[in-house]
């Protein structure tokens, strides 16, 4: 491998190590990811001594355009230098107590360092000394795991799993990520561990989460999840879409199914991790929401607007941030019925002008969401709702160049309603805006400004009397 070690950050790091007479070696996702072919920027080093003494030493070589940092507590530094981003830490061994998965640290050898790692894919190391330049030390077959695939702890997976839950997330995370298989004894060491999970933080979890939404086919993630039993303590809402009932002969789909089918496809359109996550969420509101009629079958009537109710106690649940982008996936989640029963119908200006003025700027990204929406087992009747969808993205296209009606206001503001008519700030007032902005989205009149303040003058009497009489 040493053809993959010729950045001068690597030529540097072997001859300070060299010069400290520390054995050292790069380990970890780095070397991972060099035997896949995939992109890596960020390196982990080992060394059997200091490893905060060696990135010192190798930091005074890089310059000041390099950017120092240790955190003494953990007994690691980083060293960020272009696009590269270092971290450094002395061989180590570890154990554990019950009730947390802060392990107990001591100065190991490089042995007692792969040990810990979580994975044997994650354990592979390349020595960085000048006389064993780029040998590959894979006590566990690490090598053998990546060519065929395969997850696996290099110790007991049991013990590997109870010392810090968190690795069952990470190990699901990789399946996903890298399309590989749980190899057996470790899929089921989760099962078995799975209540350990507990002990870790929602915010740790969250970001193993978001890694697997982010990945090419989150359903893996997913999927895994469910069968291990994790998803269950980690996120019963989304574990509650799981099943399909029938009555009378007449049954629904699986929207556990269902919703990981419109994730994996919308992930074949964007990597918005938000985007991703309202794809998740666009049904979770189908199962309080559950009813059969004999005449009508299954319904969910309300779904959306029940989901948009439920993200902000699963976001704070989580730990995931409650500000715009919760806001952006209740919008979202809301919405993502409306260009589907456009599709359905004769599509009528004041139906998209509506759906323009509602979703905003977000309008691409519900259209994105809604067309992978599009799901059945009858290929043509996808094919007839995507021949639709594409009439009202069209119209979305047509209205929007001729109404400007994305993000628009009302050409009249309040102020002028309250000084045409001498009124205070009223009921009145806000209802003649809403008649103004009404009465655009319906097409009675353009969005301009003459047009709708004639209209005001014409309806504005009969509303503040209409006000005053009730």
């Amino acid at each position: 491998m040493q053809e993959h070690l010729q950045h001068k950050i690597f030529k540097i790091i072997s001859e300070t190590a060299d010069e400290m007479g520390l054995e050292t070696y790069v380990i970890g996702g780095f070397v991972r990811d060099l035997y896949l072919k995939r992109p890596s920027k960020d390196i982990d080093i080992v060394t059997v001594g200091n490893g905060i003494e060696l990135a010192e030493q190798v930091h005074m070589k890089l310059g000041k355009k390099a950017k120092f940092s240790f955190f003494k507590t953990y007994g690691t530094a980083q060293i960020k230098t272009g696009e590269w981003e270092v971290e450094f830490v002395g061989a180590r061994k570890e154990s554990y107590r019950k009730d947390s998965r802060n392990p107990i640290v001591e100065d190991g050898t490089l042995e007692d360092d792969q040990n810990r790692r979580d994975f044997t894919i994650n354990a592979l190391a390349l020595c960085l000394n000048k006389d064993r330049y780029g040998e590959l030390i894979d006590p566990f077959n690490g090598l053998n795991d990546l060519k065929n695939f395969v997850i696996r702890t290099p110790l007991n997976p049991d013990i590997t799993f109870s010392d810090d839950p968190l690795r069952m997330m990470r190990g699901i995370r990789f399946a996903s990520q890298l399309r590989f298989f749980l190899e057996v004894n470790t899929f089921d060491a989760i099962e078995r561990n799975k209540e350990r999970i507990k002990i870790i933080s929602k915010e740790r979890i969250a970001d193993e989460l978001n890694k697997i939404i982010l990945s090419p086919k989150p359903s893996v993630g997913f999927i895994l999840l469910e069968k291990t039993g994790l998803l269950e303590l980690i996120f019963p809402e989304l574990l509650a879409l799981k099943g399909a009932e029938t009555k009378d002969g007449v049954g629904h789909k699986d929207n556990f199914y269902h919703t990981l089918a419109v994730l994996d496809e919308l992930s074949t359109k964007t990597d918005n991790l938000w985007l991703r996550w309202s794809a998740l969420l666009h049904d979770i509101g189908k199962p309080r929401t559950k009813r059969y009629d004999p005449k009508l079958g299954w319904t969910f009537h309300n779904h959306n607007f029940v989901g948009q109710k439920m993200i902000p106690n699963i976001f704070r649940k989580m730990k995931l941030p409650t500000n715009e982008k919760m806001k952006y996936v209740q919008k979202l989640v809301n919405l993502h019925m409306r260009p589907i029963v456009l599709s359905e119908d004769d599509v009528t200006d004041s139906a998209v002008r509506r759906l323009l003025f509602e979703a905003g700027d977000d309008i691409d990204d519900l259209m994105l969401l809604c067309n992978a929406d599009i799901t059945s087992k009858n290929p043509e009747k996808v094919r007839r709702y995507r021949n639709n969808f594409q009439l009202v993205k069209q119209k979305l296209v047509d209205i929007e160049e001729k109404d400007r009606i994305r993000n628009f206001q009302p050409p009249i503001d309040g102020r002028e309603i309250m000084e045409t008519f001498n009124l205070p700030a009223c009921n009145a007032v806000g209802e003649i805006k809403t008649k103004i902005k009404d009465a655009i989205l319906d097409g009675v009149i353009p969005n301009e400004y003459e047009s709708a303040k004639e209209y005001m003058m014409k309806i504005g009497e009969e509303v503040i009397k209409q006000s005053e009489n009730r």
